[in-house]
C-alpha cells in the first residue's frame, strides 16, 4: 500500500477532503498516511479526526503525526503539500495595496499579494524538495499550495522532483458549466488547458455535440448572468469561458476592477479578513463537534484530483485529469519555461501530459499576460533583488492600469516592510533596497 506524507495537515479543509478521499477506495485501505503541521494543536485535532474517520469507514489506515517532516519522508511514495506560511500577511497582502487603490479578489496567485506570498512560501517548498531528494527520490510531488504557477515553475528551476500542482477549478467550473445548461455533469464531455486559475474549455460537448451554443444562450438569462458575470463577459468578448471563478478571474485582467463601483456593479464581494477568519473558526468548530459525536460525519469523496492520482498510480487504473506541469512543448504558443494546467493521463507508471499545440492567439495572449508576472517573480525569488519584485507588481494587468510606476515602488517597499519577518532577509540587504529606490 502507499505511504502519503501530508504536509500543512492542519489545514484542515483540505486535510479533511483527502483523508476522506483515501477513506472512499477501499483498495488503498491499507496506506499509512503521514501528517505533518508545526502547528501541534491544529496537528493534534486533525490526527484525532483521521483516526475517526478511518474507524468510522472499518478501514485499516495507519495514521501518524509529527511535527518534523525529515522523520516520516524516507520511503514516501506521495508528498502531498497544502502550506500556508505567515497567515497574518494576509491582510496586509490586500488592505496595502487597496490603500493605493489596487483593490485585489484573493491577492493568493496573482498581483502584490501573489507575488509576496511568492517570496514567503517558495522556500519552504524549495527546502522540502531538498529534504525529497535526500530522502524519498522517487516519491511524487503533489502541491496543493499558491502561488501554484510561482511554486512549480520554481520547483522545475531548482529540484529534480518529480511533481504536479493541482486545483479544483477545472472539474468544479464543468459542474457549473452543466448546472448553467441543464445536463447531468457525467454527460459533459470538455478538453481544458491554459494556466491555473486562467485555463480554457477548449471544448464542451455533449454526446459529440458542441455545447457552447448552449452556455451563450445561458449567459443571456438575467439569473444565469448574474451567478457568473465576468467569466460570462469573457466568453463574450473571448469566445471561450475560463476556468476560475468570477471573483477570482476579475484580478486578472484589468477591466473589472479599477474602481469600487466597478466592484459593487458586477456583485462581487470585497477581502474581508475578519470573514476568513470566522469560516476557520466554523471549519474547526465543524471538526470538534463531529469529534465529539454532535454531528455526523461526510464520508463521500470528493472532486479532488490528488487521491485519484495516488489510485492510479497503485492500483494502476487509468483516468484523465488536468494538472499543472512544466510547458514541455505541451501548449506551443506559451513560453517553454511556463507552468501550464493541461490534461493528463495517470496510470501506474505515473502523470503524462497530453500535448495541446496552439492555443487560441486571444486566449493565449490573456494567458501571457500573467506568466510574464509569473516569471518575473521566479527571478526575483532566485536574485534575492528588491527591483525584480517591483517590476514583477508592475507588470500586473489590474495594477498597472491603476498605479503609475514611482506609486507601485512605494507600495512594494510597503508590503516588505509590513512582511519583514515572513521574507527572506536578502530583500533587505543595501544592495536591494538601493535597488528600488
Amino acid at each position: 500500500m502507499a505511504k502519503l506524507v501530508l504536509i500543512g495537515a492542519g489545514s484542515v479543509v483540505f486535510a479533511a477532503r483527502l483523508i476522506k478521499d483515501i477513506l472512499s477506495y477501499p483498495d488503498l485501505g491499507g496506506s499509512e498516511i503521514a501528517l505533518v503541521d508545526i502547528d501541534e494543536d491544529r496537528l493534534d485535532l486533525i490526527a484525532a479526526y483521521a483516526k475517526k474517520l478511518s474507524r468510522d469507514a472499518g478501514a485499516e489506515l495507519v495514521i501518524e503525526r509529527t511535527s518534523d517532516r525529515r522523520r516520516v519522508l524516507p520511503d514516501a511514495d506521495f508528498v502531498i503539500v497544502t502550506i500556508q506560511l505567515g497567515a497574518e500577511c494576509r491582510a496586509p497582502d490586500i488592505e496595502i495595496p487597496r490603500r493605493y487603490g489596487v483593490d485585489q479578489a484573493v491577492g493568493d496567485t496573482i498581483g502584490p499579494g501573489g507575488v509576496f506570498r511568492a517570496l514567503r512560501t517558495v522556500p519552504t517548498i524549495l527546502d522540502i524538495c531538498r529534504d525529497m531528494e535526500e530522502l524519498c527520490p522517487n516519491a511524487l510531488l503533489i502541491d496543493y499550495t499558491n502561488p501554484m504557477a510561482i511554486i512549480c515553475s520554481s520547483i522545475s528551476r531548482a529540484s529534480a522532483v518529480d511533481f504536479v500542482g493541482l486545483c479544483h477549478s477545472v472539474q468544479g467550473t464543468a459542474a457549473q458549466i452543466a448546472g448553467y445548461i441543464g445536463i447531468d455533469i457525467a454527460e459533459l464531455d470538455y478538453w481544458t488547458a491554459g494556466i491555473n486559475h486562467m485555463a480554457w474549455y477548449l471544448t464542451l460537448e455533449r454526446d459529440g455535440r458542441d455545447v457552447y451554443p448552449l452556455l451563450r444562450d445561458a449567459s443571456g438569462r438575467k439569473a444565469i448572468y448574474d451567478q457568473d458575470p465576468v467569466r460570462f463577459e469573457i466568453l463574450k468578448h473571448f469566445d471561450y469561458f475560463v476556468t476560475e471563478s468570477s471573483h477570482h478571474m476579475s484580478e486578472y485582467v484589468p477591466y473589472f476592477r479599477k474602481t469600487g463601483a466597478d466592484i459593487d456593479s458586477l456583485g462581487m464581494r470585497r477581502f474581508d479578513a475578519e470573514r476568513l477568519e470566522r469560516r476557520q473558526a466554523e471549519h474547526y468548530g465543524r471538526i470538534r463537534r463531529e469529534l465529539a459525536g454532535e454531528e455526523e460525519s461526510d464520508l463521500s469523496r470528493s472532486n479532488e484530483y490528488g487521491i485519484q492520482i495516488v489510485h492510479s498510480v497503485v492500483t494502476g487504473t487509468p483516468r484523465r485529469i488536468n494538472a499543472n506541469v512544466p510547458n514541455a512543448a505541451l501548449i506551443t504558443n506559451l513560453p517553454p519555461k511556463s507552468c501550464v494546467e493541461v490534461p493528463c493521463i495517470v496510470d501506474s507508471t505515473g502523470v503524462h501530459p497530453c500535448h495541446v499545440g496552439d492555443l487560441p492567439p486571444q486566449l493565449a495572449a490573456l494567458n501571457r499576460t500573467s506568466i510574464n508576472i509569473q516569471d518575473m517573480a521566479v527571478e526575483a525569488i532566485f536574485s534575492g533583488r528588491r527591483a525584480d519584485v517591483i517590476q514583477a507588481v508592475m507588470l500586473d494587468p489590474l495594477t498597472s492600469s491603476i498605479v503609475d510606476p514611482d506609486t507601485i515602488v512605494d507600495m512594494v517597499n510597503e508590503l516588505f516592510e509590513a512582511e519583514r519577518d515572513w521574507i527572506p532577509s536578502s530583500f533587505y540587504d543595501e544592495v536591494a533596497v538601493s535597488e528600488s529606490r
